[in-house]
């Protein structure tokens, strides 16, 4: 049945598309919340008042944060094609988006991850701070236990942009569901291979959504 809905869709490529979009939506994902997290913390730290008060360092993080997430991913993409072949070795395939996935939803996580920060009780952090703990301890056992929820949820909507991200990564042939809907789908107008690929990207976004909220909910004592 489903061979005579979808009569040009090669599954082995299919599949192996798939299985490249998971790969680079996962390892980005990974890499993006401990970077995220990382500037978030640096610019919370960093505030007027903070732990790590700094103004030019928070003015510079601020300032990179700021500039990479608001370059299109187009663009970002061709931009870090020179630091891709540094790192990687070679501008092509699934290995090669990685740089640009990462540089690119890092910043934009960061972001959301200050957010989150910056909505934790005050007293409860000047507590720590009164009882003399050190600034390792207020950040692993007050602030980001504080904050779990909010980074959850933030890294969810953050993964299921990059999935998006990877489709647009087909430029440099980084292979996955968005270069096979266009290179095997629209261009040879065989539009139940784009169609196939789609409904696997919105499974993939779904999944995610829902083990995203499933842990939010687990985290969440209010």
């Amino acid at each position: 049945m489903i061979e005579q809905w979808f009569p040009n869709v090669n599954w082995d490529k299919m599949w192996q598309a798939t299985g490249e979009t998971l790969y680079m939506s996962a390892y980005s994902t990974v890499f993006t919340f401990i970077f995220g997290i990382g500037l978030g913390l640096l610019l919370f730290l960093t505030n007027p008042g903070q732990l790590w008060a700094n103004k030019i360092t928070n003015v510079f993080t601020g300032a990179f944060v700021n500039i990479f997430r608001s370059i299109p991913f187009i663009i970002l993409i061709i931009l870090l094609l020179p630091l891709t072949n540094l790192l990687i070795g070679s501008m092509r395939g699934p290995n090669a988006a990685l740089p640009a996935l990462i540089i690119g939803a890092a910043p934009f996580y960061g972001r959301m991850v200050l957010i989150a920060l910056q909505e934790i009780d005050k007293g409860v952090i000047e507590a720590a701070r009164s009882m003399g703990a050190k600034t390792s301890t207020i950040i692993f056992k007050v602030l980001l236990p504080e904050s779990m929820p909010a980074l959850v949820s933030g890294i969810t909507v953050t993964s299921i942009a990059l999935v998006g991200y990877t489709a647009m990564a087909g430029v440099i042939g980084a292979g996955g569901l968005g270069t096979l809907a266009y290179l095997e789908g629209f261009q040879r107008n065989r539009g139940d291979v784009t169609m196939m690929a789609t409904i696997l990207v919105l499974v993939i976004v779904f999944i995610i959504q829902f083990i995203g909220d499933f842990i939010v909910k687990r985290l969440d004592k209010r």
